[in-house]
């Protein structure tokens, strides 16, 4: 087939989980010999003089770079403008390569590619699929307080109406998808994420590198993105009962976002030492993986958890929340200890568990590693892809008024 993907972000334009998915999911979809086109954009912040747009092939896959357009808006200020204009640009880019090339399929990766997948799928009549990975309800909680919550929800949940087919990445997302825009849960697959494990295996010398001055003090590690969502407030708070019993425990906290500087405010209030690593290269990162003790992800929201991937594709113990995918892919006391979310304190008797028997911690991570291999195998992912892109069948689609949203907390179903 022939393959339309749209996303915000794809290597090395790299915000979060999602450009990853969707360039392991480009590469082996055109390794499985589907002829594939990934329509993104240039880093934000720069300009069709400095960044013109591009058009490419690497790895089988044929990348169209579309160029940020004059206006001055950000990211971060003017986040659902800035979505229009990045969107404007990659449809302009998008009519261009159509004057040559017509997929079978167009597939959207999140809300803010919506209005060109929308567009080019349309102009030419074949299946829009849709991969929600996560919502912005979730991300606040069920809460659309604010006004700019309220469009993006909305564009969410334009794109899941109009959508052919929709993809979620795990069963906690088909069920959030499903009651937030009010679709069967029939109509939604389930593909998790994937993982190649070969990336995060490191040297021996590079491990003890990484322990290298720290003794056996216990060494956790959080790595990701630094959100509220995140949960990483609960692992500060959680601390200083995990240091009464494990004296000498180090934290080390692995990424960046917008959440940074008030963690880093809230270690200061409770009195706790955590170091805050910023983004480290994938070299270094794998070998803290190999290095720690732990990696403890204590999630609020969670749609997959593809770090939870990375840890067991390095051997390490897992701990981690039971919130949306998290805990579906952590099996507690067998692949790795859970807890719930927004509980410090069962947070640090997770840990707890895991310290004071390390034997049985590495037996949990073996098993952890062990499963990657059936059941988050990028071959499979694709194949089971492709699968919904063949199924998949350009519908009437009707007009859409626009859609109620409730005041109060829209994930509360009781």
């Amino acid at each position: 087939m022939r393959v339309l993907m749209l996303s915000w972000e794809y290597p090395p334009v790299v915000v979060g989980g999602l450009g990853r998915h969707v360039h392991a999911l480009a590469r082996h979809l055109a390794a499985q010999g589907h002829e594939v086109v990934v329509l993104c954009r240039q880093a934000g912040g720069t300009d069709a003089s400095t960044h013109p747009g591009t058009d490419a092939v690497a790895d089988g896959v044929r990348l169209v770079r579309a160029a940020e357009d004059p206006p001055h808006l950000t990211f971060e200020h003017d986040l659902v403008a800035w979505t229009l204009a990045m969107g404007h640009a990659m449809l302009r880019a998008g009519y261009r390569l159509l004057r040559e090339w017509c997929p079978d399929v167009v597939h959207a990766h999140d809300w803010l590619v919506t209005h060109p997948a929308i567009a080019l799928a349309d102009a030419c009549s074949v299946p829009l699929v849709a991969t929600v990975h996560a919502t912005e309800a979730g991300r606040h909680g069920g809460w659309l307080s604010q006004s700019h919550n309220r469009q993006i929800h909305s564009v969410e949940w334009w794109l899941a109406q109009r959508a052919d087919a929709l993809i979620t990445c795990s069963a906690a997302m088909r069920d959030e998808v499903s009651a937030l825009f009010e679709l069967p849960p029939e109509r939604i697959t389930v593909l998790h994420n994937g993982i190649e494990p070969r990336t995060w295996e490191v040297p021996e010398h590079a491990v003890a590198a990484a322990r290298a001055g720290r003794g056996r003090s216990p060494l956790l590690l959080h790595f990701g993105r630094l959100e509220f969502e995140k949960g990483v407030q609960d692992l500060l708070a959680a601390l200083p009962l995990i240091r009464q019993r494990h004296r000498g425990t180090e934290l080390v906290i692995a990424g960046r976002g917008s959440y940074q500087s008030r963690l880093r405010e809230r270690a200061d209030e409770l009195g706790v030492s955590a170091r805050f690593a910023g983004n480290l290269p994938d070299t270094d990162l794998a070998a803290l993986l190999a290095a720690a003790d732990a990696v403890v992800l204590p999630s609020r929201y969670e749609p997959f958890g593809v770090v939870a991937l990375e840890a067991a594709a390095a051997g390490t113990p897992l701990v981690a929340s039971t919130a949306g995918g998290l805990g579906e892919l952590v099996v507690d006391g067998r692949t790795g200890v859970t807890f719930p979310p927004a509980a410090p304190e069962r947070l640090a008797d997770a840990v707890s568990r895991v310290l004071a028997d390390p034997a049985a911690a590495r037996i949990r991570a073996r098993r952890a590693k062990s499963r990657l291999r059936n059941d988050f195998d990028w071959h499979t992912i694709a194949a089971g892809t492709a699968a919904v892109y063949a199924a998949a069948v350009p519908g009437a689609h009707p007009a859409l008024a626009r859609p109620k949203i409730a005041t109060g907390n829209v994930l509360d179903r009781r």
